[in-house]
């Protein structure tokens, strides 16, 4: 079984193109742009081994999803990507996020 990865971003879309581009990667890809599917994913899906935010969020979104990712599920890490790199960068962070996270540096 793939570990999952749950992707936060502003674009509903953000999961598809991003797992185009990281199909490579042995894992699956989960994607949440709302205060509402966060919850729903992070309920409903117990594998979840990690959680990786996007920039495009406004900071109070951030830290509002942050409290509640860490209060639903304490045991897993999360991750913001920085907003220097552009929305261009966010295909990059994800991968060296999950190679180092959740495939053990691979």
């Amino acid at each position: 079984m793939k570990p999952v990865v749950l992707l936060v971003g502003k674009l509903p879309g953000i999961v598809g193109h991003l797992a185009d581009e990281l199909e490579d990667m042995p894992i699956r890809w989960l994607g949440a742009h709302d205060h509402g599917e966060v919850v729903r994913q992070l309920e409903t899906e117990p594998e979840i081994s990690c959680v990786i935010m996007g920039a495009g969020l406004d900071d109070g979104i951030r830290g509002d999803l942050i409290g509640i990712i860490a209060a639903i599920r304490p045991d897993i890490s999360i991750h913001l990507k920085d907003r220097a790199s552009g929305p261009d960068g966010m295909a990059a962070f994800v991968r060296r996020v999950a190679a180092a996270m959740v495939l053990g540096g691979v």
